[in-house]
């Protein structure tokens, strides 16, 4: 009788080690079962996203290029303009220095033309304010 309860007894903890083993499956499966729905929820967000990518990316380098290109007729505008202004700033003083000279002029043989009679009898002074 004594065998039959070792016989037993052994048999009870190895079904109590086996129960044990099959608890832990059970409860790796739902931490599986669980992670596999996080992550095919994450996998179905992320292709919704991602799905939209190649196109919103070649949207935006075709807007790059258009920028590109609008930034280099900008630039030659203002490279033009910026000619415009030193062609204006040249003629100022070439203008300038013309009208000094003239003045220069005036001023030395001006003043015999107006004692002597100039036109308009104003000596000469009248044309100088322009």
């Amino acid at each position: 009788m004594v065998m039959v309860t070792v016989v037993v007894t052994i048999n009870v903890l190895i079904s109590l080690m086996l129960f044990y083993a099959a608890w832990q499956v059970w409860r790796l499966k739902q931490w599986l079962a669980k992670l596999a729905d996080t992550l095919t929820a994450a996998e179905r967000s992320t292709h919704v996203v991602l799905c939209r990518a190649p196109e919103a990316i070649y949207q935006g380098q075709q807007n790059i290029h258009n920028l590109r290109l609008g930034k280099q007729a900008l630039e030659l505008q203002i490279q033009q303009v910026r000619q415009i202004f030193s062609l204006l700033v040249v003629g100022q003083q070439v203008w300038l220095r013309y009208f000094q000279r003239l003045r220069l002029k005036r001023s030395r043989g001006g003043g015999e033309q107006g004692r002597q009679g100039g036109r308009g009898g104003r000596g000469g002074r009248g044309e100088e304010r322009l």
